[in-house]
């Protein structure tokens, strides 16, 4: 063994410049690697571009050219700094095939789009989400759903028009040549026979897309958000007439034949958010204190005809029917950093899929303030979240986001805001992140496979593990329930602004409860048919329900909600 050594010893004696380009050679390939595996996937959704090839037009209203209006090329950021840290539960080590899935994406929070829609398929489609209402015949000059509309004409299914309407809150999907959408409340056309509706989708040959003129119409399930659309805008409801309407909706005019279109496309000329509907006048405004939108009146109040409209209700002198429009409220708009590094840090601690992120919009619309982030997502960043970047200890973000548990890392914080969701609905939102993206979805292969089952045995107990090391290890803690935040928005996000220590503004508030899904909402009209939780997986999360919420009654904190509880 000695003599080969040696030989090699004197090869490069006398040639001292290959050995050193030898060496050199093996350095830079090792730079290479390393600086590789710090790069963020170029994968995520803000470097994809994927702008959804699907053209948008408007059917006698406006919504196309408000849907483009905001839509700009994000910048897309590669993370050299650091690499995005990864979260899981403390006792799980991914290895082998696991481990390589995960370098594959630059790290567990940087999922890409390709995956989200890989699940979206004819073989995936839940039955049960849509009702098909049969053939209808169209007219180029009235048409039988007098929506929006969507054109594909190499990658149109039944699903993605579905799923397009539904997200404009229509009623009705019809599809017609194979590539053609069109949405709509009420369909405008007589029957046709079924087979009429003869011609395959563009995207999914197993399916009919309706035919030449003729429509194949399906009635839609949607959720209780898209239900109360009228195509781009939303109905808020049934509210007395304020004390002061002038003061309260300082625009106002009488509108001949009057129709919730009509109101709408006024103040949304005005840029005005709130389309006022009181029998032929319209008024518009924004959400104030003296018109808050919190005392909502029962909507049979307001059931009187449009003049123009009979399938439509436009209120009263005494009643009014509110709708929100696409203008953007500007009052919560503005953000930054803080003026001066703060030398608190103060944790937006959650469970992964709890809400942390919808937490962390809402609050940087309320304060004005950037948020942070114990982790790096280049997706995140793209969306808007420009605290994202900063290293965490910065002191220039007004409260840092982490899924982390166990003594030493929670310590680190000064107090915290935990936020705490019901298990089932958590466990499910970041299975569906895991393997669909932010706002994707897992495929029925996930669910069905042992995915599922694997990731409930290991996520279960870490969903009551961290909120019992944050209960135990954090300095000062207050606790914020999901479902308690959605249903009771104003109030909670105050208590949580509050606690910040920062003034508390009304307006930006009321601005906020406009503003509130940003843009990480999944679509409500995906979902399962059948419940994913065995008698096995019900029976150990209800046992860890019921010790989180021994805990927080411990803690002399109200208890976990009663829908967590078993039934």
């Amino acid at each position: 063994m000695a003599r080969p050594l040696l030989k090699i010893q004197r090869y490069f004696r006398r040639k001292p410049v290959r050995f050193f380009s030898l060496i050199l050679l093996y350095l830079t390939a090792g730079s290479l690697v390393f600086l590789h595996s710090g790069f963020v996937g170029d994968n995520s959704p803000g470097s994809s571009g994927g702008r959804d090839p699907l053209v948008a037009s408007e059917m006698g209203s406006r919504t196309s050219s408000s849907d483009n209006r905001g839509h700009k090329v994000a910048r897309v950021i590669k993370e050299t700094r650091r690499p995005g840290r990864r979260y899981g539960p403390p006792w799980m080590k991914k290895t082998g095939r696991e481990s390589q899935d995960l370098e594959g994406r630059g790290g567990d929070y940087t999922s890409n789009w390709n995956r989200a829609l890989k699940g979206r398929n004819a073989k995936d489609m839940d039955e049960g989400r849509a009702k098909y209402m049969g053939c209808f015949i169209d007219d180029i000059q009235k048409r039988a759903l007098r929506g929006v509309s969507f054109f594909d004409y190499k990658k149109m299914t039944v699903f993605r028009c579905q799923d397009n309407c539904a997200e404009r809150g229509y009623l009705f999907a019809g599809l017609e040549f194979g590539a053609e959408c069109y949405c709509g409340h009420k369909i405008q056309a007589p029957n046709a026979s079924e087979s009429e509706c003869n011609m395959e989708c563009k995207g999914e040959k197993s399916n009919l897309c309706g035919g030449a003129n003729r429509l194949s119409i399906y009635r839609l399930e949607l959720s209780h958000e898209s239900a109360r659309r009228y195509g781009s805008a939303i109905l808020k409801g049934c509210f007395h007439r304020p004390d002061n309407v002038t003061m309260a909706l300082p625009i106002s005019a009488v509108i001949q034949n009057m129709s919730v279109e009509k109101c709408v496309d006024m103040c949304t000329e005005k840029e005005q958010s709130l389309a006022v509907l009181a029998g032929d006048r319209c008024h518009c405004g924004f959400p104030t204190s003296h018109f808050s939108l919190h005392e909502l009146e029962d909507e049979n109040m307001c059931l009187h005809h449009c003049y123009g409209e009979e399938f439509e209700s436009c209120g009263n002198d005494e009643y009014f029917v509110v709708y929100q429009t696409q203008v953007q409220d500007n009052r919560c708009m503005d953000r930054h950093f803080l003026p001066t590094r703060s030398k608190q840090l103060l944790a937006l601690a959650s469970f992964p899929g709890a809400g942390n992120t919808w937490a962390r919009h809402l609050i940087e619309l309320a304060t004005g303030f950037y948020t942070g982030s114990y982790y790096f997502d280049g997706s995140l960043y793209n969306k808007g979240f420009k605290g994202e970047r900063d290293h965490w200890r910065s002191g220039r973000t007004i409260c840092i986001k982490t899924h982390e548990s166990g003594k030493k890392e929670i310590e680190a914080f000064d107090s915290s805001i935990l936020m705490i969701r019901n298990p089932y609905k958590a466990l499910m939102a970041e299975f569906n992140r895991k393997y669909g993206g932010h706002i994707g979805f897992a495929s029925q292969a996930h669910w069905k496979g042992k995915e599922w089952p694997e990731f409930v045995k290991n996520y279960a107990p870490w969903w009551a593990s961290h909120t019992l090391d944050w209960l135990h290890y954090g300095k000062k803690v207050h606790v914020v329930h999901f479902e308690d935040l959605k249903r009771e928005l104003f109030s909670q996000l105050k208590g949580m602004v509050v606690f910040l220590g920062l003034g508390v503004s009304e307006d930006r508030l009321l601005c906020v409860e406009g503003q509130k899904d940003g843009n990480f909402k999944r679509s409500g009209l995906r979902k399962l048919e059948y419940d994913p939780y065995t008698p096995e997986m019900r029976a150990t999360i209800d046992e860890l329900i019921r010790t989180v919420d021994v805990a927080l009654k411990k803690r002399k904190m109200a208890g976990v909600p009663e829908d967590y509880m078993p039934r």
